[in-house]
């Protein structure tokens, strides 16, 4: 069991890395547009500084803060651990990527970074160590309202991105089809990924992965 609590930690940081290098090729190509979540880092990056990563983390501890007061729930290892991963590697991956210096760069960067980002969601999800805290916020909106899924989602991104870009963040295009194409990327590239995990643990299914929820 040691080793299979191992591989998914090997999972868990290693697809957070994967789809922070996503959001950062997506933040490259960013003239088509970028992840509505993203146009509210980027429009608070543009308006008060830091950097997007450190607007990345602090939005989402302020999320946790909120979520776990809301749900009287502290909340796993594992979305304390995403909310500042995630933070981190964009900032590294923004600042080893070169610069795109043409519109079809900036079309290559970002069709790659929405590839890259829905299969290391796929990555880091599929061992089951935590939601991130934009996925709890999510959740709670979800138990408190009664929507569905889509129905939250959609409003929170609408909202986020029109936050964001009131704050100078960049909408376009892409945005939409961030929205619209990434469910769709991680909906075939969990299923994949969490078929990788238990060939490499020798697990017979999945209930494996459900196991030590204290992690």
């Amino acid at each position: 069991m040691r080793n299979l609590l191992a591989w998914r930690w090997i999972f868990f940081v290693g697809g957070m890395m994967i789809m922070s290098l996503g959001i950062s090729l997506t933040i490259k190509g960013k003239d088509l547009g970028i992840s509505p979540w993203d146009v509210l880092h980027v429009g608070l990056f543009e308006k008060l500084g830091l950097t997007i990563g450190s607007w990345s983390i602090i939005t989402g501890f302020l999320i946790v803060t909120v979520t776990s007061i809301a749900m009287r729930q502290w909340p796993r290892g594992g979305t304390w651990l995403n909310m500042m991963v995630i933070g981190l590697f964009i900032d590294f991956f923004n600042w080893i990527l070169p610069d795109a210096h043409s519109y079809t760069e900036q079309i290559i960067y970002f069709v790659l970074g929405v590839i890259v980002a829905g299969y290391g969601v796929g990555v880091y999800v599929s061992p089951n160590l935590g939601a991130g805290p934009r996925d709890s916020l999510m959740l709670l909106f979800v138990d408190k309202l009664g929507w569905s899924l889509r129905a939250v989602r959609t409003a929170i991104e609408a909202i986020v991105a029109f936050i964001g870009f009131l704050l100078g963040g960049p909408i376009g295009i892409g945005t939409l089809l961030i929205v619209v194409c990434s469910g769709q990327i991680i909906q075939v590239a969990l299923p994949q990924c969490r078929k990788v995990l238990l060939k490499i643990t020798n697990q017979p299914d999945e209930t494996a992965l459900l196991k030590y929820k204290q992690a």
